[in-house]
């Protein structure tokens, strides 16, 4: 985490620090089909891309989030992580959060609360307010963690959340891994 994100020394040693770190491989990874994708063969730095199918959030019985406007962010080891324009959201149901992280490739991560009448799920969407300039497509748009929220789809497919609390990932029947996030992983 980075205590001032507009001193520009302190955000070159972080990213310098994570983009160094030795990053191990599981012995096993799950073998792949016609139409699947292996986590594996995703790049580091991260690929983003245009989502091929729509993507829908949903909590307390609302559709908070919909749209055929995604964009698909996949790096090694984890599940593709989609972020939705924020015109696509139902902006009546963020919540500010001051929580930040970091990310070596694509900066400063702010959260968002999302609130439905009494339900609240803390922490439940994040954003790149001033994303890195390779990732500039996604200023203004919000990711959301599938275990956070009550659903959330591609296309038809009701999709499983990442293992472990951190990573935001969207587990599909096409993606294989094994995934970042258990407990043994944090060299992946």
């Amino acid at each position: 985490m980075v205590d001032d994100p507009a001193r520009p020394s302190d955000l070159a040693a972080a990213r310098e620090h994570f983009r160094n770190l030795r990053r191990g491989r599981p012995r096993r990874v799950e073998p792949v089909g016609p139409g699947e994708e292996s986590v594996w063969d995703y790049p580091r730095p991260p690929r983003l891309s245009r989502a091929t199918r729509s993507v829908r959030v949903e909590l307390a019985g609302r559709v908070v989030a919909r749209s055929d406007r995604a964009l698909r962010v996949a790096e090694t080891a984890s599940p593709p992580v989609y972020y939705v324009p924020r015109d696509d959201v139902d902006e009546s149901v963020l919540v500010a959060n001051e929580a930040e992280s970091f990310c070596e490739w694509k900066g400063l991560a702010r959260y968002h609360d999302l609130r439905v009448g009494e339900r609240v799920a803390e922490r439940a969407a994040w954003s790149y307010p001033t994303p890195d300039p390779e990732y500039a497509a996604l200023r203004d748009h919000l990711a959301f963690y599938p275990g956070r929220v009550d659903a959330c789809y591609l296309g038809d497919e009701r999709v499983r959340p990442q293992p472990g609390p951190f990573y935001g990932g969207w587990v599909t029947d096409e993606i294989k891994g094994p995934f970042k996030g258990e407990p043994g992983t944090e060299g992946w």
